[in-house]
């Protein structure tokens, strides 16, 4: 099994409802982060990557697409390995996308742990910071002018290297209708995913803290 379709699009632009539907629509599994988490040794995979450059694929085994932090990283990279995938950039207003990190995954990255935290979490703690906070921003997001340079310069880069005929460039809320002509499925018949707003993973993220 070979990755098919590609997610270049940052984090909290739509990207576990566009995992969502790229199962519903035949290409799953779908590696996102929420797959990392569930699979500790990937936090140290992925780890790795960050420190080396060099992507351990081996994670990607058994899946047919892969959007989200942090495969989008590399996402130059998974286009090369995967030259006939097709890649998708979900996009978003940039002062709401900014909102959204520093509500949700920002929060996250930089939440104490408690001290007892198993290696699992300290490794995708340190992984996290790394790749997203540390690579992607240089250290920076919580200044809003850089972190939505880089979002905006991410965007134009994967417009400007992606063949036109291979790149979808996608709004979540445009719902079934492109992303299914553009991969070529049946439009089905229920509504466009909608899920992981900033109040369900807020929601989440507080039962995950709460003592056991």
């Amino acid at each position: 099994m070979s990755i098919k379709v590609i997610g270049a699009g940052f984090g909290r632009t739509g990207t576990l409802s566009l995992k969502s539907a790229l199962e519903r629509l035949g290409f799953e599994p779908c590696y996102h982060m929420v797959e990392v988490m569930e699979r500790p040794g990937h936090s140290y995979a992925w780890l790795r990557t960050a420190h080396s450059g060099k992507v351990d694929w081996s994670v990607f085994d058994g899946y047919q697409s892969v959007v989200d932090w942090p495969a989008v990283r590399y996402w130059r990279d998974l286009i090369e390995r995967y030259p006939s995938a097709k890649v998708i950039l979900t996009l978003r207003d940039p002062e709401s996308w900014h909102k959204s990190v520093s509500d949700t995954i920002y929060t996250r990255i930089t939440s104490l742990l408690p001290a007892d935290a198993p290696d699992s979490d300290l490794h995708h703690r340190a992984m996290t910071t790394k790749v997203v906070l540390m690579d992607t921003f240089g250290g920076r997001f919580l200044d809003k002018a850089h972190a939505i340079d880089v979002f905006a310069r991410h965007n134009a880069a994967v417009r400007e290297s992606v063949d036109p005929s291979r790149l979808l460039v996608f709004h979540v809320k445009d719902g079934w209708e492109p992303l299914c002509r553009f991969l070529d499925r049946p439009v089905p018949d229920e509504p466009f995913p909608r899920v992981n707003d900033t109040a369900e993973f807020l929601s989440r993220f507080a039962e995950e803290v709460q003592p056991s």
